[in-house]
């Protein structure tokens, strides 16, 4: 199964950053200069709110990227693992579900209640 295979995984996305510092003489600040970076950074959700964590190393980064990826893959597998499961459900002959106890309980009454 695709899904045992994945490894480590984690959601968000990785972007590069390019920033200027806050340094008036440096480079960053001269014209068409790009600034520093690139600064990579992966960006998530965390109970509703946005958290970025940046990367010491380009180790981290690849390790990241990896876990990332694996969890896209995780997501496609996902959903076609939900759409087959659907197709399965809509062409599933349905069967009698109900338990000797609900069997037994009585229907209720076709009659309606007069108000008081």
């Amino acid at each position: 199964m695709q899904i045992l295979e994945l490894g480590d995984f984690r959601s968000g996305s990785i972007t590069a950053i390019h920033g200027r510092c806050g340094k008036p003489n440096c480079r960053c600040h001269q014209p068409n200069q790009p600034g520093h970076g690139p600064n990579f950074r992966l960006t998530r959700k965390i109970n509703g709110k946005s958290v970025s964590e940046t990367f010491s190393s380009s180790v981290q980064l690849r390790t990241a990227q990896r876990e990332v990826e694996a969890f896209h893959r995780f997501r496609l597998l996902s959903q076609e693992l939900l759409e087959v499961n659907e197709k399965i459900c809509r062409t599933r002959p349905v069967a009698d579900t109900l338990s000797p106890e609900e069997k037994k309980r009585p229907k209720p009454s076709s009659r309606k209640l007069r108000a008081k």
